[in-house]
């Protein structure tokens, strides 16, 4: 019903970095639980700058390219936003403990919290987007 407005364009990336931050809580939990375990590897969810080169892709707009086979490769393909997914990436560079064990409990409550106020913050603007819908439909 909205999907090519600004709403539902909106909504839809709000919903999806709602989702990731709570993969990525998740996984920082994860990380926090397995701070004493030996050789265990932290890991991370990258998400946001996919999602930013899929959005600024679309705002490109290249010179008109005449393809004139099924076979030719086009110069430029915008990167839709909603086929963007989360990475979860495992962190074998660093090690801070003699175990092998990497993850820092200071560095994951840090994260953690960053990620609840973010999850918090795209809350208010989702429901901010919809208090707008529901003062235009009155």
């Amino acid at each position: 019903m909205f999907g090519n407005t600004s709403f539902g364009r909106t909504t839809d990336i709000l919903h999806r970095s709602m989702d990731v931050n709570m993969l990525r809580q998740s996984v920082i939990a994860d990380n926090i639980a397995n701070v004493d375990t030996p050789n265990f590897k932290r890991s991370e969810v990258n998400f946001e700058s996919s999602l930013q080169k899929a959005l600024e892709s679309e705002k490109y707009r290249p010179f008109p390219q005449a393809i004139t086979h099924e076979k030719h490769i086009p110069f430029y393909r915008p990167i839709d936003f909603r086929t963007v997914a989360p990475r979860r990436n495992l962190d074998f560079t660093t090690s801070t403990k003699n175990n092998g064990n990497n993850v820092d409990i200071e560095v994951e409550s840090i994260n953690l919290l960053n990620s609840q106020l973010a999850y918090q913050m795209m809350t208010e603007n989702m429901n901010s987007e919809y208090r707008r819908i529901n003062l235009v439909l009155r």
